[in-house]
C-alpha cells in the first residue's frame, strides 16, 4: 500500500513539474536569460562607464610627484677666487682685522658644491580652460556610444523574439501534426475494422486489408519521427530561453480564421524613422561628425590654469612654497599630418551619410518584401483552409464509395493521405503566416 502511494505521489510530482509555457512567457524568459541579451546589456554598462569617464575630463587634473636622489657628486659647483674681489683698501683693512694665516687663505681659489642629495615633492591641479572642443565633443561621442549600445540591445531583443517565435511555431506545428497523426490512426483503425469484417465476409479481398496495414505502418513510422523532432525542438527552445528542464510543453495557439488578424500596410517613409536600423545609421553619421570635430580640436591650442604646492631640501634646509600658473600648448608641426587626418575624418563622415541614404532605400525594400511575404502567407493559408474542406469531403465520398463497392481501397487510402496532407499544410501555413507577420512588424519598427 505504501509503495502504491509513493508511485502515485511521484507521478503527481512529475505532472506538476511539467510546466506549460505560452509564447509570451517564452519570450520573456528568452529576453531575461539569452546570452545575446546579456552580452548586449554588458555593452550598455561598459558604454555608461565610458560616458562617465569622458565627463570626468571637465574636472581638474590633480597629480602628485615625489623624488629622492643621491648623486656621486654635487649637481651644482662654484669656483670662487676672493683675491679678485679684494681691493687694496679692503686688503689693508683685512690685514688689521685677520690673522696672517686667514689673510693668506683669501688669496687662494675656493671650490663649493651643492645638491649632492635631496628630496623634491609636489602636488599640482590643472583645470582645462580650452581644449579645442575635445572634451565637449568627447562627451557627446560617449553619449552616442551609449545610445548605439541601447539600439544594439533592441536589435538583439528583436532577433531573440524572432528566433523564439520561430522555435515556438516549429514546436506547435509538430504537436499539431502529431494530433493529426493520432486522428489518422483512429480513422485507419476504423477502416481496418470495416475491411477486416468485409474480408471475413468474403466481400473484400485480403489485399485491401494489407494496404490498410501498410498505411498504418507508414503513419506509425511518421509518428516516431515526429516525436523525435518534438524532443529536439523542445531542447533547442529550452536552451535558447534559459529553461533548465526539457520536461515542459507549450500551449498550442488556436488555429483560427486570420481575416481579422491581417496586417495593415504601413507608410514606409514614416515607418523608416521608427526602425532601429535607421536610428543606428543616424548615430553612425553623428559619431563621424563628432570624430571630425575632435580631430580638428587636436590641432588647436589648449589652455589651462593650475595651482601647486611644492617642497624641497636641495639647499640643506626644508623649503615649501605654493604657486599658480597658466599653460598654453600650441601644436605647430602636428598640423602637417593633422590636416590629412581631418580630411580623412571628413571622408568617413561623407561615407556614413551616403550609407544612410543607400541603406534607407534598402530598408524600405525590405519592408515591401516583408509585406509581400505576409500577403503570400495569408493567401496560402486561405488556400489551405479551402483544401481541408475539399479533402474532407473527398475522403467521405471515397469511404462511402468503397463501402458501396464502387471504389478501390487504393482510392480510399489516397483520399485519406490527401486529407492528412491538407491538415499538415494548414498548420504549416498558419505558422508561416505568424512568422511573416512578426518579420513585417519588426521591419516596419512596430
Amino acid at each position: 500500500m505504501k509503495t502504491t502511494l509513493s508511485i502515485i505521489a511521484l507521478c503527481c510530482a512529475m505532472s506538476a513539474s511539467a510546466q506549460t509555457y505560452t509564447l509570451s512567457q517564452l519570450k520573456d524568459s528568452a529576453l531575461n536569460n539569452n546570452i545575446a541579451i546579456r552580452s548586449a546589456r554588458h555593452s550598455i554598462d561598459a558604454a555608461q562607464h565610458q560616458r562617465k569617464e569622458a565627463f570626468s575630463k571637465y574636472f581638474p587634473n590633480v597629480s602628485g610627484t615625489g623624488l629622492w636622489f643621491n648623486a656621486d657628486k654635487g649637481m651644482a659647483k662654484m669656483d670662487i677666487n676672493p683675491s679678485e674681489y679684494i681691493t687694496p683698501e679692503l686688503g689693508a683693512s683685512l690685514a688689521q682685522m685677520l690673522p696672517p694665516e686667514a689673510l693668506a687663505s683669501l688669496g687662494s681659489p675656493m671650490s663649493m658644491t651643492m645638491m649632492k642629495n635631496g628630496t623634491i615633492a609636489g602636488i599640482t591641479a590643472v583645470q582645462p580652460v580650452f581644449a579645442g572642443g575635445q572634451i565637449v565633443n568627447g562627451n557627446r561621442l560617449a553619449k552616442v556610444g551609449e545610445d548605439v549600445s541601447r539600439l544594439q540591445l533592441q536589435l538583439s531583443q528583436k532577433e531573440v523574439e524572432r528566433q523564439t517565435e520561430q522555435y515556438y511555431w516549429q514546436l506547435v506545428t509538430l504537436q499539431e501534426k502529431l494530433k493529426t497523426i493520432e486522428a489518422v490512426q483512429a480513422l485507419l483503425a476504423d477502416i481496418h475494422k470495416d475491411v477486416d469484417v468485409a474480408v471475413r465476409a468474403g466481400v473484400a479481398m485480403r489485399n485491401d486489408l494489407l494496404q490498410v496495414q501498410l498505411r498504418q505502418n507508414d503513419v506509425e513510422s511518421n509518428k516516431v519521427k515526429l516525436n523525435n523532432g518534438i524532443n529536439i525542438v523542445r531542447m533547442l527552445l529550452a536552451q535558447y530561453c534559459g529553461i533548465h528542464s526539457n520536461q515542459f510543453s507549450v500551449k498550442s495557439a488556436e488555429i483560427r480564421d486570420v481575416s481579422s488578424m491581417q496586417a495593415t500596410r504601413q507608410d514606409y517613409d514614416q515607418a523608416l524613422q521608427h526602425t532601429t536600423e535607421y536610428q543606428l545609421l543616424n548615430k553612425q553619421v553623428e559619431a563621424t561628425k563628432l570624430q571630425r570635430k575632435m580631430e580638428i580640436g587636436k590641432n588647436m591650442p589648449t589652455v589651462g590654469v593650475g595651482a601647486g604646492y611644492n617642497y624641497h631640501n636641495l639647499l640643506d634646509n626644508d623649503r615649501t612654497f605654493g604657486m599658480i600658473f597658466a599653460t598654453v600648448n600650441v601644436p605647430i608641426s602636428d598640423w602637417w599630418g593633422g590636416s590629412h587626418s581631418i580630411k580623412r575624418k571628413k571622408i568617413e563622415q561623407q561615407k556614413a551619410e551616403e550609407q544612410l541614404a543607400d541603406n534607407s532605400e534598402l530598408l524600405k525594400i525590405r519592408m515591401q518584401n516583408a509585406w509581400n511575404n505576409v500577403e503570400e502567407a495569408y493567401q496560402q493559408l486561405q488556400i489551405a483552409n479551402r483544401s481541408i474542406e475539399q479533402a474532407e469531403e473527398n475522403l467521405r465520398l471515397n469511404r462511402d464509395y468503397y463501402k458501396a463497392g464502387t471504389s478501390r481501397m487504393s482510392d480510399l487510402l489516397e483520399a485519406q493521405l490527401l486529407y492528412q496532407q491538407s491538415l499538415d499544410k494548414r498548420v504549416d501555413a498558419y505558422a508561416d503566416y505568424q512568422n511573416k507577420l512578426l518579420e513585417y512588424h519588426q521591419a516596419t519598427g512596430q
